[in-house]
């Protein structure tokens, strides 16, 4: 056969012009899987960059100083600055954590340890011991019968001081901040149990290796317990127990090996209880929890530090310090406190403070102000400084206008001779006297004869156009009005 012909012949065309070729077809193949091999040339190509973050310069760090103490000679108000960082840190952070020492019970009437007129040398004398009462405080007490009797003697004296205390406003400020949430830990080196008297700062003992644990840690157990040295039987703290000048025996202990006698078995001895103190050169049976404990705060980036009433002496509690003064200065809003009336000792603290506060921990509660734990009334509203005040106002640019209205002016009723009357015009005379009571203020009201009808047909003052010609005539022009009406009548 022949070429093709196109069918239908086109009128600028001949008829015999072969049609055009087709156009070929165009098959768009899918882009390559993620599976399948790179290209050699993909390979030649340099590999992306990643992309860096880029992330705000560290804020500026600097130690402020704050004396509270009697002796500063310095008010509050040399001081606003100093004290709105304590106050809000204390008001606002969500995540605090707390190293407490013996300081914060000295206002309960507890003595500290190391001061001059603290346990360590009230019990050196109280006891004629050659060394320091630090001496008590050593696991060698139950070594020697005279220093276990002194030992003895000076639990049961601490625990029925410890009975007769309250609570101050510092530990109420920390039961607080237990009440809401706000404070993540309580690390306190004091046995003396009064943190642990308030709910919010109730503790579990013994603690728990794992998660969850109490809200306060007591770093060298307290005298609320005794326990077992054999055993490890744990119960209540008795001061009946420690009037004798031996260490009493536990009772479990005493029930087994009766047990074992009788039923013809051998007898493992009797263990002697003891306080659940951790005293120096011996091991604490919490250790393993506390550390835990510890490691999982620092982990948390905790965003206030307060470290209050403690010299920082033990090893331990030093580092744990160091590291959450690391954590918490690289927030931004982290904000470290230290809180005593001597400054902290090494030259390992020096940059480790944001706010170093010289002074009683009550007066701390007080410039807080926060409510008891147990108070359950709502606030009204949130205090705030003055420098707060002066801030939102520099913050916030805004103008308040009051537009003053003319009060509405009683309607009289009108009897009907006072409708029947019109207003009558000035004569001369009056004119020129009004001008003499130019003075008079708008409370003097105006002049008879006007005032009745404009006030009951509600006019006011922007209908008088000529006040300036007749003094007490608010509508002069109603009155011209009513005078020509008059003479129309007449």
């Amino acid at each position: 056969m022949g070429d093709l012909i196109s069918p239908v012949g086109s009128p600028l065309s001949s008829a015999c012009s072969l049609s055009p070729p087709p156009s070929p077809m165009v098959y768009l193949s899918p882009p390559p899987s993620q599976d399948s091999e790179p290209s050699a040339a993909s390979n030649d190509l340099p590999p992306a960059r990643k992309k860096r973050r880029v992330t705000a310069p560290p804020k500026e760090r600097r130690t402020q100083l704050l004396d509270l103490s009697a002796t500063s000679g310095l008010s509050h108000a040399q001081q606003q600055s100093q004290i709105d960082l304590l106050t809000k840190t204390i008001r606002r952070h969500r995540k605090i954590v707390v190293i407490a020492g013996a300081g914060i019970s000295t206002s309960a009437g507890i003595p500290d340890f190391r001061s001059t007129d603290g346990l360590f040398k009230s019990l050196q004398k109280k006891h004629n011991l050659k060394a320091s009462g630090k001496l008590l405080f050593d696991a060698a007490v139950y070594q020697d019968e005279n220093l276990t009797a002194s030992f003895q003697d000076m639990v049961r004296s601490l625990s029925e001081e410890a009975a007769k205390t309250s609570p101050t406003a510092f530990h109420h400020m920390l039961a607080r901040l237990g009440q809401e949430g706000r404070l993540t830990r309580l690390y306190t080196q004091n046995i003396d149990g009064i943190e642990t008297s308030m709910p919010p700062l109730a503790t579990q003992i013994p603690l728990n290796v794992k998660a969850p644990w109490p809200r306060t840690i007591q770093l060298h157990g307290s005298l609320d317990k005794v326990v077992c040295q054999k055993c490890r039987h744990l119960t209540d703290f008795d001061s009946a127990m420690f009037d004798r000048p031996d260490a009493p025996e536990c009772p479990e202990c005493s029930r087994n090996n009766q047990f074992r006698i009788e039923t013809g078995q051998r007898s493992h001895g009797v263990g002697k209880m003891r306080p659940r103190i951790v005293l120096y050169n011996e091991h604490n049976p919490d250790e393993e929890a506390i550390t835990s404990v510890m490691n999982a705060d620092i982990r948390s980036r905790p965003d206030a530090l307060i470290v209050v009433g403690t010299s920082l002496k033990i090893p331990g509690v030093r580092r744990l310090v160091k590291s959450l003064c690391h954590v918490i200065r690289s927030r931004r809003n982290g904000v470290t406190m230290w809180i005593n009336n001597e400054p902290p000792v090494g030259r390992d603290f020096e940059d480790c403070w944001d706010l170093m506060v010289k002074g009683n921990c009550e007066e701390v509660a007080r410039l807080a102000n926060l409510k008891r734990w147990d108070d359950q009334s709502d606030s009204v509203f949130d205090e705030c400084s003055l420098s707060e005040v002066e801030r939102v106002k520099s913050e916030q640019d805004v103008s308040i206008v009051v537009q003053t209205q003319t009060p509405k002016k009683k309607q009289k009723t009108q009897t009907a001779a006072q409708d029947s009357q019109p207003c009558q015009p000035w004569t001369e005379s009056q004119r020129g006297a009004s001008g003499d009571q130019s003075d008079r203020t708008e409370e003097e009201g105006p002049t008879e004869g006007c005032t009745a009808q404009n006030q009951q047909e509600g006019t006011g003052d922007q209908e008088c156009d000529h006040q300036f010609e007749v003094q007490g005539c608010q509508a002069p022009e109603r009155c011209d009005r009513q005078q020509g009406t008059q003479a129309g009548k007449g």
